[in-house]
Parts: C-alpha cells; structure tokens; sequence
C-alpha cells in the first residue's frame, strides 16, 4: 500500500430520468429529501431484518483542488448538480446503520460523536426518535478508523467509552495498522494526535474484538473486505432468504461524485488505485446480485441500488 502524502492526512485528522438510465432517478427531489433527513432516520427492511439508517449529521466542506486528485472543482460542481444538489459546498453527510434481528441490535459504526463538524453528532438522538435505545445496542461493527466512523464509540474530553460494555468488532488489518508504533512515527505532527488517540481508545479497550476476512460477526451478518480506502476497510454483508443488504462504509463517497464516476479518487482514499478497484468491484456485485446498498456518505434514506450509467453507475435510493 502506497503512503498517505501529508496533505492527505492532514485532510483524514480532520475529519425525470437521470442521463443514460432507463427511468431510474439518480437523486432525491430536494423537498423529499428535506424531510427524511429532517425526521433524522429512515427505516426498511431485508427479508426479516428490520434496517434503520440513522443520520448523524454534515460536514458542508468547501470546495479545494485536493479533494478530488484527478477531477477538478469544476468537474466536481457539474456532477453535483447533476446529481441534485447545490454546488456551492461538497455535502458530505454521516449516516450509521442500525441492524434489529431477533434479540440483536447491531449498530455499524458509531459517527462522529459530536467532534468533527457543527453540524453533525445527532446519532443517538436520533436513534431516540426512530425508537431505538441506544442502550440497547449489544454488538457494534466497525467498518474503518477513520474519525467519523469511531469518534462516537469515545467522549471528546475523556476518551472515555460511550459504550463500554458493547463488544466492538473490528478488522484485525486495520487495527494492526493504527495500533502499530511505525504508523505514529512516519505520521506528520499535525497528524499524530489523531493515531495517538487511536492507540490509546481502541488498541487498548479490552471489549474490542478483532476479526479479518469474510467471517460471519453475527447471524446474517459477514465481513467483506474491501482495503484500499485505508489498509483494513471492511464493508458488510447482510443476508436474510433471498435479500441482501451490502454496508459499503466509504467504498464509495458522495454518490453524485464517486457512484456515477467510480475512477475519482477522492483525497481520503489512502491507496486510491486499490480502492477505485474494490469500488468497481463491489458495485459490479451490486448490479449482479441485485443488492440493495447502503453507504455511509450517501445521506438518507442512505440505502437503494447501484445500476450501471454510461461509463458509471448511478445510485437508485429507495423510495
């Protein structure tokens, strides 16, 4: 795996028919969307799994030349708008996934926790609103490191756990690589407070349990591999009959970016040639094994299907 430049870890410590589709919308329209994520979730469900995506909140982060290493900020307002939005900023938007399966409540990774944009940190309100009992969760998958993914499993001024006696499943190569003493001393200073925190929450909870490869972490639910955004990033996969629900985590980033043009590699990817692969790959499995979807950036009602578009896919969220 290639290394992270500094600029790119600087960016990670920070935290009618669409065109080429036959009648499938690529986006919301604004209003709908307005009022799912106003309501802060949006349940479904896969075969009898009841699925509730749970909105965290937003980064609106300004548009700069690095964010998309091979697409310019023009590029980058013109896919926007096709896809719906405005383009005045990049909406990146946090939506975790809860999973209800007999006496399991399974949450798939924990947010932002309040500690990385003013306008994000309502996942356990929300869960509230949608019914869920964020005390009630008894088992939490971790796709990545990442802050927005982990920042919620720790209180900001303490570190101490905000859910201390749930085990958290995580993949074994990514908590070998952030728990690893090299990855701190090759991190630029401005970075290192970010892996610092890592190495003392996560690398040192004794409810962490780590696993790697397609194993299954709970009935229904497997791991699958998908590195390349960082070194161990994992997506899962729900099955229940004949229905599949793949978590994807940040295989893909803003759809309207990264969905309909799967070869931009967005500044977060840490091995982009790796990660553009994966996503390729898993979006290619999506439109085979007609999965429904779910990413994490992808806003609400966060999950739909990938179908192909041109020479990309467009996501086709559920109505």
């Amino acid at each position: 795996m290639r290394n992270a430049t500094r600029r790119e870890v600087l960016y990670l410590s920070g935290g009618a028919a669409a065109l080429g589709l036959s009648g499938s919308l690529s986006f919301i329209p604004s209003a709908i969307a307005d009022e799912i994520r106003e309501k802060g979730y949006h349940s479904y469900a896969i075969g009898d799994i009841d699925v509730t995506a749970i909105y965290d909140g937003i980064w609106e982060k300004s548009h700069d030349d690095g964010f998309i290493r091979n697409a310019t900020v023009d590029d980058a307002r013109a896919a926007l708008e096709k896809g719906g939005h405005s383009a005045d900023f990049i909406p990146i938007e946090f939506t975790q996934t809860v999973i209800r399966s007999g006496d399991d409540v399974i949450l798939i990774d924990a947010g932002t926790g309040g500690q990385l944009s003013p306008k994000a940190g309502a996942m356990t309100d929300n869960m509230k609103a949608a019914g869920i009992d964020p005390a009630s969760v008894n088992k939490i998958l971790v796709s990545h490191f990442h802050p927005d993914h982990v920042f919620g499993l720790m209180d900001k001024g303490t570190n101490a756990q905000t859910f201390p006696d749930v085990e958290i499943i995580v993949p074994e190569t990514e908590y070998a690589f952030w728990s690893d003493p090299a990855t701190l001393e090759k991190m630029p200073d401005s970075a290192k407070p970010l892996v610092q925190r890592l190495q003392a929450t996560l690398a040192k909870w004794d409810n962490v349990t780590r696993v790697d490869g397609e194993k299954e972490v709970a009935p229904g639910i497997s791991m699958l591999p998908a590195y390349g955004h960082t070194p161990g990033h994992t997506a899962y996969l729900v099955g229940s009959g004949s229905d599949e629900l793949i978590v994807m985590g940040d295989i893909s980033n803003i759809p309207a970016l990264f969905v309909a043009n799967p070869g931009w590699h967005a500044v977060f990817d840490m091995d982009p040639e790796l990660a553009e692969k994966n996503r390729r790959a898993m979006f290619e499995r999506a439109v085979a094994d007609g999965a429904t979807v779910a990413g994490y950036h992808f806003g609400l009602p966060n999950a739909g299907k990938i179908e192909k578009d041109g020479d990309g896919y467009a996501f086709v969220p559920l109505s």
